[in-house]
C-alpha cells in the first residue's frame, strides 16, 4: 500500500498507525497495539523539578515554527520507526493541515519538541525529542495544557513509556481505546482557537487544577 496523506489520516481514524524498523528501512507496517498509551488530558503530572524549571522560565513555546526540524530531530536517534516515506508523509499531512509540531526555544535554539496529527477533538502524538534537560517534558506540558484549552478530548501517544507513565501516561485496552476515539472523532477542535500560552505559571496552575 503506498504511503498517502489519505491513506495515513484514514488509519488513524480506524485505530492504526505506521511505523519503520528503521530510518533507511523502506517498508512500512501497521500497528494496532492490543494495549493502547493515551495521556489523559486533565491527568498530565508534573514533577516538581518540571515545575521548577518551568517557574524559572527562559524558554519559548511554540506551534509549526519548525515542522521539519523537530520530525527530523525525532528520527535522529540509533533506533527511529520514522523512515524517509514517514517523514516525507508527514510533512505533506503538515502542509495540508493535519500535521503539527509543538516546539520549545531557548536563546534561538530549539531544544525539545514534538509532532502529531488532529482529527476531530484527537491528537495522536508520534514522537519527541531533546536537546537539553527537560526539553521534551516542557513540550509536553505546554501541549496538554493546549490542548485542553482548544477543545481536544483525546491525546493518544500510541504506546506506553516509562517517561509518558511519569508525567501521568496510562494504557488502555484496544476497545476502551476505540470507544474513545469514535467519540473524538464526531466532535471538532481547533488547535488555532486559542493562542498558544506564553506564561508557565499560567500552565502550571491550569494543569494542576486539572490533575
Amino acid at each position: 500500500m503506498t504511503l498517502t496523506p489519505e491513506v495515513v489520516l484514514h488509519a488513524y481514524a480506524s485505530g492504526v498507525f505506521p511505523m519503520s524498523e528503521g530510518r533507511n528501512d523502506p517498508d512500512i507496517f501497521w500497528v494496532d497495539p492490543r494495549e493502547r498509551g493515551i495521556l489523559p488530558l486533565n491527568g498530565f503530572h508534573i514533577s516538581r523539578s518540571l515545575a521548577k524549571q518551568m517557574k524559572k522560565g527562559g524558554y519559548t513555546p511554540a506551534i509549526n515554527q519548525n515542522f521539519s526540524g523537530v520530525i527530523l530531530a525525532c528520527a535522529d536517534r540509533e533506533d527511529t520507526w520514522i523512515n524517509a516515506d514517514i517523514e516525507a508523509v508527514f510533512t505533506e499531512l503538515h502542509a495540508r493541515g493535519f500535521a503539527h509540531s509543538f516546539e520549545i526555544w531557548q536563546d534561538g535554539a530549539l531544544i525539545g519538541g514534538t509532532y502529531g496529527i488532529t482529527l476531530g477533538s484527537a491528537f495522536f502524538g508520534e514522537s519527541m525529542f531533546s536537546r537539553a534537560t527537560g526539553g521534551s517534558k516542557l513540550a509536553l506540558a505546554h501541549l496538554v495544557d493546549h490542548l485542553s484549552c482548544a477543545g481536544f478530548t483525546l491525546f493518544d501517544t500510541q504506546f506506553l513509556t516509562p517517561h509518558l507513565a511519569s508525567l501521568g501516561g496510562l494504557e488502555i485496552s484496544r476497545s476502551s481505546y476505540r470507544t474513545q476515539l469514535a467519540e473524538a472523532l464526531t466532535l471538532h477542535a481547533d488547535l488555532f482557537s486559542v493562542s498558544l500560552e506564553q506564561d508557565p505559571y499560567c500552565v502550571l496552575q491550569r494543569v494542576t487544577q486539572t490533575s
